[in-house]
């Protein structure tokens, strides 16, 4: 643990090495253990200089959100079309959140409206406007994709990401509430018999493919007439 320093040497302090360390603790021990006296011995400062710098709780919670949620931001300004920028912001999201599953509760409870994340919607505004999509359709758009990534990620987390510790990575959905039904429960069901094994015929691609199939047909709805997308 670095030592305590003094209020001249925290000049070098930042919201984002605050917000930095809090995520680097809730990753390892989980939300209960974040406090601004934790926080401040993770960054060998006392507690107190944290509030120069974010000034609340709430504040600090919300600026978790932000540091997991912005990853998937710079993917929306590279991509050549409307559909695929929405579909790389949908995976980068979900990398996200797969990465911090302890911070899944709060992205799930919290608006956190912070500048950050005002920014990473304004980008992808900006990105479905110059695709020529009306402004409440395009807005529409990017929090139907959030939410069904959010959703998709809570029902993978089967009621387990609640601040205890982080598995991490994509192999933290592998005992989810979404898998797989074994064989000897479908013997009363010979059509969802025949399909899971279907399902477990086709060639993994490391990407769940469930996710897949409905972020590509809310793409498609989108740019049917009558869909978000309709112009």
């Amino acid at each position: 643990m670095s030592p305590k320093r003094t209020r001249g040497q925290n000049a070098g302090l930042t919201r984002q090495a605050i917000l930095r360390a809090a995520l680097a603790l809730a990753d390892r021990e989980g939300l209960k253990a974040l406090s601004m006296r934790r926080i401040g011995q993770e960054l060998g400062v006392e507690a107190m200089s944290l509030y120069q710098h974010v000034d609340s709780k709430d504040a600090l919670l919300d600026g978790l959100v932000e540091q997991v949620v912005t990853q998937a931001a710079p993917l929306l300004t590279e991509a050549a079309t409307w559909q695929e920028a929405l579909r790389e912001y949908a995976h980068a999201l979900l990398r996200a959140l797969l990465a911090h599953p302890n911070v899944l509760p709060l992205v799930v409870s919290r608006p956190a409206i912070t500048p950050g994340n005002l920014r990473l919607m304004e980008e992808g505004l900006r990105v479905l406007r110059a695709a020529g999509l009306p402004p409440g359709r395009a807005l529409d758009m990017l929090y139907a994709v959030t939410g069904f990534v959010v959703g998709h990620v809570s029902v993978l987390a089967g009621g387990q990401a609640t601040g205890g510790a982080a598995g991490g990575g994509e192999g933290a959905a592998s005992g989810s509430a979404m898998r797989d039904i074994p064989e000897p429960d479908l013997v009363e069901t010979p059509l969802l018999a025949e399909a899971t094994r279907a399902r477990r015929a086709q060639p993994s691609s490391g990407t769940d493919r469930r996710f897949v199939f409905a972020l590509e047909a809310m793409l498609r709805g989108f740019g049917e007439p009558g869909g978000s997308g309709g112009l």
